[in-house]
Formats: C-alpha cells, sequence, structure tokens
C-alpha cells in the first residue's frame, strides 16, 4: 500500500514571511496541526506545528490562548519552523511512514513526488482512518503493509 492512497492532497501551507499569529489562526481554521512551509517557489523548506507555537512554560490556570501560544507578531513562520523535514514520497510504502512517524515522534510528513514536489502531507490522522479500513475488512493486511499490529 502506497502513502498515496491514504495522504490528504488538499495541503495547507505557510510561507517562512508569514506571521505566527496569522499562522496559528489558519491552523485553527482549516483543524490542522502541521503546516509545510514552503518558499516562493513552491519548494518545501520546512514545516510548522502548534507545537512548534506552544510555550514551553505554560501551566494549566492560562488565561486564554494567547497565553499557552506564542502568538508574537514580530516573529514569523520561519523564526520557529522546522527547517529539516522528514518526508515521505507519493510511492513509498504505508509502512515506512508508519516507522518515521514512531521513530520520530511526528504527527505528520510531508509527501513528495517523484520531482521532490509537495503532493500532499500524511498525518496520523489519515493512518487511524487507514487502520480503520483494515479493522473493517475494506483492506487487507497484504494490501496495507507488513504490519505486526
Amino acid at each position: 500500500m502506497k502513502v498515496s492512497r491514504f495522504m490528504t492532497s488538499k495541503v495547507i501551507t505557510a510561507s517562512p514571511e508569514d506571521g505566527i499569529r496569522e499562522t496559528f489562526f489558519r491552523m485553527r481554521q482549516y483543524r490542522v496541526r502541521h503546516l509545510p512551509v514552503v518558499d516562493k517557489d513552491g519548494a518545501l523548506v520546512g514545516i510548522i506545528s502548534d507545537r512548534d507555537l506552544r510555550r514551553p512554560d505554560w501551566v494549566d490556570e492560562t488565561l486564554d490562548i494567547a497565553h499557552a501560544y506564542q502568538l508574537d507578531d514580530n516573529l514569523d513562520v520561519g523564526d520557529m519552523m522546522t527547517p529539516h523535514v522528514v518526508s515521505v514520497h507519493t510511492y513509498d510504502r504505508i509502512d515506512k511512514a508508519i516507522d518515521l512517524l514512531l521513530e520520530h515522534r511526528f504527527g505528520a510528513l510531508p509527501v513528495l513526488n517523484k520531482e521532490e514536489e509537495l503532493v500532499g502531507i500524511l498525518s496520523a490522522y489519515d493512518l487511524l482512518k487507514a487502520l480503520n479500513l483494515l479493522l473493517e475488512g475494506k483492506i487487507t493486511e497484504h494490501e496495507y503493509g507488513n504490519t505486526n499490529w
């Protein structure tokens, strides 16, 4: 089973110049936790997650969302993104993506095509949908990949 079967192909992205506040609210609007970061030419240059935006010292007694997240108008995505991106390709097996997510404790991986262009994102949510199909018998273990579940 290839990554392309389960990836989300409508990718919401950010650019390094986007403001942190704007990016945070884009994540909330689209109900996503990870945004691939692309430059003006569309090349993948990083990834930013809601985890990157959380304040390291926040506590449960926060008064509002601005206290729990770093929403400083003076910060850009380029200041807070992870620049060295681990990604997968459309033709990679789904079990490779699972191994990478588990190994690095990521919640999502950008998906590239053969030309190294961003064409999707594969999230833990996408994999849960795949697992559900497997458990319901709508796909077989052989199709899904050689899993040890």
